[in-house]
């Protein structure tokens, strides 16, 4: 196989750490280069991060010659979005893992997903598309992980536990086993999910328990979550 042309969609702080990933990997032999990005903010545009071009807004895909694209995006509604899009016009997703990860056997990895720097994931584990895993974090054993997944650094998961499309899991958030995270729902960091999570519902805390959004209050009876 040749020299795989990777584009990163999106030059801000998510782009830059799937950008320094492609570089490690490069350096450590693995046959992938990072062409540069594309970034709709002007203050970026035909301006270099961590050495790379930013080639213009993400319009000029058409006109660009890649093997192949992975999107630089934390916010998981505009990045669903986009790859739901992109992907509809046969545009080709790359899976990017960190070189200092460890992933373990029997382990499936979407399209499109990134895995940061000293991430585990155990055995049996299914990663669905266009997910991020940011560094340090541990998924544990035959975890399933939805499509458009965002897990913040030093996340820790136990055996079996289920991630639901496009929920966010805050920065040193712990999940022990069996459990269950609703898609949408959002995980506020530093927190112990002992309980399933329904979708849509955004916790916190130890143990983590509902929290009131705008303008809605959120019930006692509410803020029991579900049992396992």
């Amino acid at each position: 196989m040749g020299l795989k042309r990777i584009l990163i969609l999106g030059a801000g702080a998510q782009g830059q750490c799937i950008a320094n990933a492609i570089l490690l990997a490069a350096k450590a032999g693995q046959p992938v280069t990072a062409m540069g990005y594309l970034d709709d903010n002007p203050e970026l545009c035909h301006k270099q991060v961590l050495g790379l071009p930013v080639f213009g807004p993400l319009k000029a895909l058409a006109d660009m010659s890649y093997d192949s694209v992975i999107l630089g995006i934390g916010n998981n509604r505009l990045r669903g979005q986009l790859y739901e899009k992109l992907t509809s016009q046969g545009i080709k997703f790359i899976t990017i893992v960190n070189p200092t990860a460890l992933i373990g056997q029997e382990v499936s990895i979407g399209p499109g997903t990134f895995i940061g720097g000293y991430v585990i994931v155990d055995i049996g584990t299914t990663i669905g598309a266009n997910v991020i895993i940011h560094g340090g974090s541990v998924i544990g054993h035959h975890n399933i992980i939805g499509d458009h997944v965002h897990i913040a650094p030093g996340v820790h998961t136990a055996g079996q536990v289920s991630i639901g499309a496009a929920a966010m899991i805050g920065i040193g958030t712990n999940i022990i086993p069996q459990r269950s995270v609703g898609s949408w729902a959002v995980i506020g960091g530093g927190s112990l999910v002992n309980r399933n999570v329904p979708n849509n519902v955004t916790v916190a805390g130890v143990p983590a328990k509902p929290l009131d959004r705008p303008g809605i209050k959120i019930s006692k009876q509410e803020r029991n979550l579900p049992s396992p």
